[in-house]
């Protein structure tokens, strides 16, 4: 079949759009093709987190607070498209300049806040950063109360990509809660619960251990709402006492001493990249809970479901 009638090559053209120019047509002759080479443009909002202001959407946020000027004019509307190289732009009346990408993991105490700014003058992550440390930022939030495993970063993209939904990149926490947690509380955070803002349930949850007035659950999302762990188990009638993330996908807390600060490696930074390029499904410690049975090995658990007990004395659902 000659190959113009292929009908994989007329997909291909099909899909791609119209050809570009014949190859006897230089395309700085074009003088649409000129403009658009010449246009290095792009929306401000990404622009700032290139240069390590904040994720994209906090971003979007400093834009309509009317805190970002262009070429001495504040910039209110989302979208507008500036060119770095040529224009000023200023944040808070600072200068915009683009530094070096960097990439902490803190475990943040109870008591600091991960905000960029707090008018009450509270401690802050950032304020736990190295000596000369370029501006940065929080990736996500753990509220006052909660302590964990918080990545900063200048990587306004990778921020983006870690904590929006579309992603799915998981969070590990572990969670003291008072009471005694039954299966079928287990059994309604994985179903999920409506708020007032959407839909929202956790990923896995299961028992890590009982005391005799509590229980320390493990729990994974892979999505952020504000104080969403606290608010789930409060609807299931549950207090939290206890909230710690161990892990924001393939990174892991580990013995990170309380307050203290590392840098990521290099394989941290590429896998953590990799977990978003896959929307959020990568090789990590927490593959065995993400790894869906398949038919046979679920049937034959289905006897077993009532109470699913392991030798450490651990209840498992999901």
């Amino acid at each position: 079949m000659p190959r113009h009638n292929h009908p994989h090559h007329k997909h291909r053209r099909a899909r791609f759009g119209t050809p570009g120019p014949r190859r006897d047509q230089a395309p700085h002759d074009d003088p649409d093709h000129r403009e658009a080479a010449s246009d290095t443009r792009d929306r401000l909002q990404k622009v700032l987190a290139a240069a390590g202001v904040a994720s994209r959407r906090e971003c979007e946020q400093l834009i309509l607070e009317g805190r970002v000027e262009v070429d001495r004019h504040v910039v209110t509307e989302l979208g507008t498209r500036v060119d770095p190289r040529r224009q000023e732009i200023r944040v808070d009346g600072e200068a915009l300049h683009r530094s070096k990408l960097v990439y902490f993991a803190v475990n943040k105490p109870t008591g600091v806040v991960s905000t960029a700014r707090d008018p009450a003058g509270r401690p802050r992550v950032t304020d736990l950063m190295p000596p000369n440390t370029p501006r940065v930022f929080c990736v996500g939030r753990l509220d006052i109360a909660s302590e964990g495993l918080i990545l900063v970063t200048n990587d306004g993209e990778l921020a983006n990509g870690l904590t929006h939904p579309r992603h799915g990149v998981e969070k590990i926490y572990l969670v003291q809660v008072a009471g005694q947690v039954e299966r079928e509380v287990l059994a309604q955070l994985h179903r999920g619960i409506h708020f007032a803002e959407g839909f929202a349930h956790v990923r896995h949850v299961r028992i890590k251990g009982r005391r005799k007035k509590s229980t320390i659950l493990e729990m994974i999302l892979d999505e952020g709402r504000n104080r969403e762990i606290r608010r789930l188990l409060a609807r299931v009638g549950h207090k939290v006492q206890k909230l710690k993330r161990v892990a924001v996908g393939p990174v892991r807390l580990g013995d990170l001493p309380t307050g203290a600060v590392r840098q990521l490696s290099p394989k941290e930074i590429h896998t953590l990249e990799r977990a978003v390029a896959r929307g959020g499904r990568d090789e990590g410690p927490n593959d065995r809970h993400t790894t869906r049975p398949t038919k046979a090995r679920e049937k034959k658990n289905v006897h077993h479901r009532g109470h699913r007990e392991h030798r450490d004395g651990r209840t498992v659902i999901g």
